[in-house]
């Protein structure tokens, strides 16, 4: 008899990721279903005959996933996936409900499902998890983000906040910041060491050499063989590509 399973996530990349790795373990797991907000999900579960389990982001485009199990009785166990801290990590013990940490790993997801068939009803609101409770705790460990770097000119060391930054851009290994009134700096920084410092909301990475900020984004225009190109309020040293596969995470990316 086939798992029916649903995710709740809103990176168009990390679901379809996390669905093939779900029914690459076995032929009975299904994904019936991938929802990408709380409203969505709200919607689908008060329509729709529960799944046997779910697989759910915490955090979503239009706010934390626990509002969905406030708003609709969800009899099915619930999994976790979270890019918390270990320290937050820990709280999910507390509270009997399973977790996977993001990027999701297959050895642990396949761990999960075993504990899911060994306490089928263990997890989920049936048995009394306190999903607000579990909402406070987290919501106070949420990933905290770099609010100033410092960027380098004329041999001087300069503070810069990460508000006044319109986007980072990497060439030839140089990695150059520039500011919302068309300032030019240098960082020490690569792109991927940069990227996770900065809150997601407000920073893109759009190919290998940008990192924009949401502020100056103007609009993204199709581009050949279903690329798009990005506008922004100024000009940039070159066009910003974005590719076929990432595109769908950038218009995830622009509706929040």
């Amino acid at each position: 008899m086939d798992l029916n399973i649903l995710i709740i996530e809103d990176e168009p990349k990390t679901a379809k990721e996390l669905k093939n790795m779900i029914e690459g373990l076995d032929d009975k797991l299904v994904v019936g279903n991938i929802l990408p907000s709380i409203k969505s999900a709200v919607n689908w579960l008060e329509h729709n005959p529960s799944p046997q389990l779910i697989f759910s982001d915490i955090q979503l485009a239009d706010g934390l996933s626990f509002e969905i199990f406030r708003r609709v009785a969800v009899s099915c166990p619930v999994i976790f996936c979270t890019a918390f801290d270990t320290y937050a990590i820990q709280a999910f013990g507390t509270y009997g409900i399973d977790y996977l940490l993001k990027p999701v790993d297959e050895e642990k997801l396949a761990g999960s499902l075993r504990k899911y068939e060994q306490m089928k009803l263990i997890m989920g609101t049936k048995n009394g998890v306190d999903y607000r409770r579990l909402e406070t705790v987290l919501s106070g460990l949420q990933p905290t983000y770099k609010s100033g770097l410092l960027v380098f000119k004329n041999e001087k060391i300069i503070p810069l906040k990460t508000v006044d930054i319109a986007f980072v851009y990497s060439a030839a290994g140089i990695v150059k910041v520039s500011t919302k009134n068309n300032q030019t700096y240098l960082l020490t920084e690569v792109l991927d060491e940069l990227e996770p410092q900065l809150d997601p909301y407000q920073f893109f990475r759009a190919n290998r050499q940008f990192l924009i900020n949401r502020d100056v984004m103007v609009m993204a225009e199709h581009f050949f063989n279903r690329r798009l190109v990005l506008k922004l309020d100024r000009e940039t040293p070159e066009n910003i590509i974005v590719s076929k596969m990432k595109a769908p995470e950038l218009i995830a990316w622009m509706q929040r």
